[in-house]
């Protein structure tokens, strides 16, 4: 285990709020905490801007791991042997924890693989509760896990699926949101942040807004973008489900959470059967589990869990508010940098330009570059970034216009010096295919 993990001044900067300055040397030291860092590629420092897609992990976490694997592996929830007993607890101490790190109840945390499937179980669970009458709302800057979900819900039910429209600022059109979003309407399904435009949505405005039009209606968040950046209180955002993956927030793949409020999630219908979710079978018929053991079949992702416990603990010594910041410090920079790019080197940025609604996620194009060919090449100077669509590709293709973009994003172990890296590097590239010189 790394021991900077344990070092007193990290647990007291948890409720101290800091400075620019001492966020930058303080985040500057946590980075010795993700062993992934120290190594080259391509004979250059590693620069990883790939946050969007998934982050790095810490040792703690890594150590979690090796350490359930070698020392107590075993099933939870079945055995009464000194190895299962303590796997439970290990296990099920992590709901609590979650529930913690979100403000809320225990039993109101589903344990899923991802959001993906934690969309879907939603969906799933309300399949035979829509009918032809109803309509669910979504927005145009969704993943597509959080649209081809309601697009099948729609196709299955009947029910007429409608979008957000979003405008050339990259913000949601709250003005279309009101005529869209009506007394019909059964589910608003939206991202906190796109996780190609960066956009921070008003996320509880439109759960008011939907509220005030239908009290009935269910809100659910893809809070994929957001829970790993900023404090979460779902209590104060007044949701009905939300939803998100532990490996986009420094813990491990394969394992994610979907919070729901307790009426919400009774009204869902469990729709994976098996192992655990059952209290009891008979030839003819079987008896449910309570909730949320209704909705976790099977063997369960036991060691991936319980090092996600890890994580949420590190996070939390971190201090939540303290990420949020910093990530705001990064994003301010790199926006000072994106006026001057636009201006004389050919590029085009996607998504706010005001640090009150923009997160460190930034997509954009270079003229007469394609997005491979960017990723590519700033993988030569060590920098790693995302080329394509994002799965997001009705927003890229139909509302940005264009096939692919390139997509650097931040977390907290990015420094303001591989900002600074980065540009020149994206200044080279501009610069050298104007000039044709760029060789494959």
């Amino acid at each position: 285990m790394n021991n900077n993990y344990k070092e007193k001044n990290i647990f007291l900067y948890m409720n101290k709020k800091m400075s620019g300055d001492q966020l930058i040397k303080y985040f500057k030291k946590i980075r010795k905490d993700f062993p992934i860092l120290n190594q080259k590629v391509n004979n250059k420092n590693l620069v990883y801007t790939d946050n969007g897609a998934t982050t790095q992990k810490p040792q703690i976490m890594i150590d979690s791991l090796v350490e359930y694997y070698t020392t107590y592996n075993s099933n939870v929830h079945r055995g009464l042997h000194t190895l299962s007993e303590k796997a439970t607890n290990e296990y099920e101490s992590v709901r609590k924890k979650v529930a913690n790190f979100i403000n809320s109840k225990t039993e109101e945390i589903i344990f899923t693989t991802g959001t993906t499937q934690g969309l879907n179980l939603i969906a799933n669970g309300l399949s035979g509760k829509l009918t032809h009458f109803d309509e669910i709302v979504t927005t145009q800057m969704e993943h597509h896990a959080n649209l081809v979900t309601w697009q099948q819900l729609a196709k299955k039910t009947g029910a007429k699926l409608k979008f957000i429209n979003v405008l050339e600022t990259g913000e949601l059109d709250l003005e279309h949101a009101k005529k869209v979003i009506n007394k019909n309407t059964k589910i608003v399904s939206l991202t906190h942040i796109s996780n190609v435009l960066g956009t921070i949505n008003p996320v509880k405005k439109i759960i008011q807004l939907a509220k005030s039009k239908n009290e009935n209606c269910l809100t659910i968040i893809d809070g994929a973008q957001s829970i790993g950046h900023m404090p979460i209180d779902v209590k104060k955002l007044d949701c009905d489900f939300f939803v998100f993956s532990a490996h986009k927030m420094c813990g491990p793949t394969g394992i994610g959470i979907v919070y729901g409020k307790f009426d919400s999630l009774k009204k869902l219908t469990p729709s994976t059967f098996g192992g655990d979710m059952i209290l009891e079978v008979e030839f003819e018929k079987s008896s449910f589990n309570k909730i949320p053991y209704c909705f976790e079949a099977g063997t369960p992702n036991i060691a991936d869990t319980i090092a996600f416990g890890k994580t949420i603990d590190y996070l939390t010594n971190i201090g939540m508010k303290n990420v949020e910041n910093y990530d705001k410090i990064l994003t301010k920079y790199f926006l000072s940098q994106v006026k001057e790019l636009e201006k004389n080197h050919g590029f085009t940025f996607y998504g706010p330009k005001s640090i009150s609604k923009k997160s460190g996620v930034f997509s954009f194009t270079i003229d007469g570059v394609h997005s491979h060919d960017i990723s590519t090449i700033l993988d030569r100077s060590g920098i790693a970034v995302r080329g394509g669509h994002h799965c997001a590709m009705p927003l890229t293709n139909n509302v940005l216009g264009v096939v692919a973009t390139s997509r650097i994003s931040f977390y907290f172990y990015n420094t303001l010096s591989e900002i600074d890296y980065i540009i020149k590097c994206l200044k080279q590239i501009k610069k050298e295919f104007d000039k044709g010189e760029f060789l494959f």
